[in-house]
């Protein structure tokens, strides 16, 4: 049930709110270690003497290497969750693109029909990508239904071409269609792990206090402030990333916006062009 909580929260927290709270709950920790410093002083003024204070520099080093490197294992996995979905947008205006030209071949009133199917698929899908979250569902219940709809047309389609060679390949590219909405949706789904963000957000804490710590005066401390900042932002990004419905930071639709300017440029009747001329050399060639 916690993670659960905390999976919403960071899912659905606005930005600006996860990384002021964030940005306040270091910079009380960065408080916290310089408290803990002065005491630690007062308690035993010689230990800087005595050569501990030598270490510090040691233990900051090993503690932001650290953090590095869990930042940039969070920032890889959801890099690889945004390159999967950019993946797959252009996978599927290949499959779309493919299925169109194939339903091409398709006699009326079947071609008209697929056409039209496909086409209003295409806007759907560059809307989903594209829309804001309120506007999310309705796209989707819209998106399901055109996929029904297009395979009771390509079941009404296959009886005219069951006898080809080509109903297989057909078919085929439909289903592919629809494999890869399929993929696109559980792409969407793939975030980083919750307990991932909890372990940053834990280490995030920890190295502010022991910047607090160690950074003593004005300008060791306006030094930690400053690389709490970078630290805050760097955060972000990978939050934002890690959100492909709600984050500033989403696939580019550009390969299915490509993909509905040719279907504009290509209606079924440019695919006509040579019928006539074929049926008419026919025609003439045919004895009398």
């Amino acid at each position: 049930m916690v993670w659960k909580t905390l999976h919403y929260w960071l899912n659905n927290s606005p930005l600006l709110i996860l990384g002021g709270g964030m940005l306040i709950i270091m910079a009380l920790a960065v408080a916290g270690g310089i408290a803990f410093r002065n005491w630690n002083d007062r308690r035993d003024p010689s230990g800087a003497r005595s050569g501990e204070g030598g270490l510090e520099g040691y233990v900051v080093s090993a503690v932001l290497g650290l953090l590095a490197l869990l930042m940039g294992f969070t920032f890889s996995l959801a890099v690889d969750r945004f390159d999967a979905r950019r993946v797959l947008v252009l996978e599927e205006a290949n499959a779309v693109g493919t299925a169109y030209l194939r339903a091409q071949l398709l006699e009326e009133p079947h071609r008209t029909r697929i056409s039209e199917l496909l086409l209003n698929y295409t806007d759907n899908r560059i809307a989903l990508g594209t829309a804001p979250p309120d506007r999310i569902p309705p796209l989707l219940a819209e998106n399901d239904r055109m996929l029904t709809d297009l395979w009771a047309a390509t079941a009404s389609a296959f009886v005219t071409i069951k006898g080809l060679d080509f109903s297989s390949t057909f078919v085929d590219s439909v289903n592919n269609v629809i494999d890869l909405d399929a993929s696109r949706k559980m792409a969407r789904m793939a975030r980083v792990p919750t307990e991932v963000f909890v372990v940053l957000f834990i280490y995030l804490i920890v190295t502010a206090g022991v910047l607090g710590y160690v950074f003593v005066g004005n300008r060791g401390r306006g030094a930690a402030i400053f690389m709490l900042l970078l630290l805050t932002l760097s955060l972000l990004l990978i939050l934002d990333i890690d959100r492909p419905t709600k984050g500033g930071i989403r696939e580019a639709q550009t390969a299915m916006e490509q993909l509905r300017a040719s279907f504009k440029n290509q209606p079924p009747q440019v695919f006509d062009r040579y019928l006539a001329a074929d049926a008419k050399a026919r025609a003439g060639s045919a004895p009398h």
